[in-house]
């Protein structure tokens, strides 16, 4: 038996799967889109199961409340602030060495998706940003690949396959961005970790099925879980692509991957966190910056950001090497913004 084989030796017995498909798998190419609570999980089970090539985006770094839910991440992590795809792709390394795994420190936008996506057999939705979710979708249509809506909050989450062309997408469901306050956030509803394992896991299967050419046994349902009240429900989407008219699958509307969407600010959910994003990208030298910004507060970083700590005032900024920052103690864009302004530049 060889080390492949018995690495994946229990997955290949099972009917579903068998060897040539798990030889499919490891031919296959996933673009993962956030790796925090559902990402990690999607994350661990995919590279256990053997795809090819995974590429891991996130913007973000590895925080103490993570630990509660995200779980491939450790104390030691948030000791050394590592960015979130660096934490992730290291652990996962340690599981299995025999796939590609792809770490990107960034936040996904109408600038880098389509090269992000392009070569890509399918993309997981693993981010709680619906401005994200709706660029997705974009460059789902545009480039004719599958992907994963997924959701959750609280106990309860939701999982949709969308195949362009063949059925409904996500502006089929929903027109726009939900209005601030008509939907529960992890401010007002929290989340519990067995649900984010038990939504993820389902998007998992999905994925499977997908990536060994099984798309038949895929309906086009949104699945929706509650696991503190033990329910199940799907909603049924055979018809919806054609009765709803979209504006994205229908009418060919990319309003979010041409740039007409989108925002330089997004308050961080949970965090009292603002990220700012710089109207022009700019690459920035961080030890640069460090000594710019030592005469101003303590600042303390790692080969992929810098943490600064003003000393006139009680705010926090990461600041990344694409420009971005993550502005700790407000949730005022504005505010935000100007502390960007005067420690960074315009």
């Amino acid at each position: 038996m060889n080390s492949s084989y018995e690495r994946y030796s229990k997955q290949v017995l099972f009917r579903g799967i068998g060897e040539q498909r798990q030889y499919l798998l490891s031919q296959k190419k996933v673009l993962l889109c956030g790796c925090g609570a559902l990402g990690t999980v999607i994350a661990d089970q995919l590279v256990r199961a053997g795809v090819g090539h995974l590429v891991i985006v996130d913007r973000d770094f590895v925080e103490l409340s993570n630990l509660q839910r995200q779980v491939l991440y450790d104390e030691q992590d948030v000791e050394q602030r590592l960015p979130k795809s660096i934490a992730a792709v290291n652990k996962l390394k340690r599981i299995n060495s025999s796939i590609t795994i792809e770490p990107i420190v960034a936040d996904i936008d109408a600038g880098n998706i389509e090269s992000l996506a392009r070569d890509c057999d399918l993309i997981l939705d693993g981010t709680d940003n619906f401005e994200v979710r709706f660029l997705i979708n974009d460059v789902s249509l545009e480039l004719g690949i599958p992907w994963i809506y997924t959701g959750c909050i609280g106990s309860h989450g939701q999982v949709m396959p969308v195949f362009p062309g063949e059925t409904a997408c996500l502006r089929c469901l929903m027109d726009d961005v939900p209005e601030p306050g008509s939907t529960e956030t992890c401010d007002t509803a929290g989340v519990l970790g067995p649900a984010v394992n038990i939504i993820a896991s389902f998007e998992v299967v999905l994925a499977l099925k997908i990536l060994t050419n099984q798309r038949e046994l895929v309906p086009p349902v949104m699945t929706v879980i509650d696991i503190w009240d033990a329910s199940w429900r799907e909603m049924k989407l055979g018809s919806l692509r054609e009765e709803s008219n979209c504006p994205a699958c229908q009418q060919g509307q990319r309003d979010w991957l041409h740039g007409g969407r989108g925002s330089q600010g997004t308050v961080l959910c949970g965090r009292n966190a603002v990220q700012v994003i710089p109207e022009q990208k700019r690459a920035l030298s961080l030890d640069e910056l460090s000594s710019k910004l030592s005469t101003s507060g303590k600042v303390t970083g790692n080969p992929y950001l810098i943490k600064f700590s003003p000393t006139e005032s009680e705010h926090e900024l990461t600041i990344f090497k694409d420009g971005r920052a993550i502005v700790q103690g407000t949730e005022d864009l504005s505010e935000a913004r100007s502390l960007y302004s005067r420690y960074i530049g315009t």
